[in-house]
């Protein structure tokens, strides 16, 4: 049973895994901020732009019977304009980190006990 609550202590401390908590963490956070930017900033001027329209309210109504059963087809266009905006987001953001990789190619200089050691290593070889 200890060994395996080391396992999972350990897989569950890596790098990678804190790593990936903290993005979904984040990626909550800017969800939020984009939603608030569509709904609130982008969506009622273009909606303005057709003629007042808030496409959050877009649907279609069908007859059911005596009921009517809405097809809000609105937020729909919404949630694509949402994900337009995070993927062209992601899309600058990974292009910059691209870029300063592309920078960051050049080997670091080595060390001195690096060069030393290599020296010794050479000399046991002879």
């Amino acid at each position: 049973m200890m060994n395996y609550w080391n396992e999972f202590k350990a897989f569950a401390l890596k790098g990678n895994v804190v790593d990936l908590a903290a993005a979904v963490i984040l990626g909550a956070a800017v969800n939020k901020v984009v939603n608030a930017l569509v709904e609130n900033i982008l969506m009622p001027p273009l909606g303005w732009l057709i003629g007042g329209v808030d496409f959050s309210k877009l649907s279609i109504n069908l007859p059911a019977g005596d009921q009517v059963v809405p097809i809000t087809y609105g937020v729909f266009v919404q949630a694509v304009v949402n994900f337009i905006i995070v993927a062209w987001a992601l899309f600058m953001i990974i292009k910059v980190l691209n870029r300063l990789h592309l920078h960051s190619d050049a080997k670091p200089p080595t060390s001195e006990e690096v060069l030393l050691l290599r020296e010794i290593r050479d000399s046991l070889k002879k």
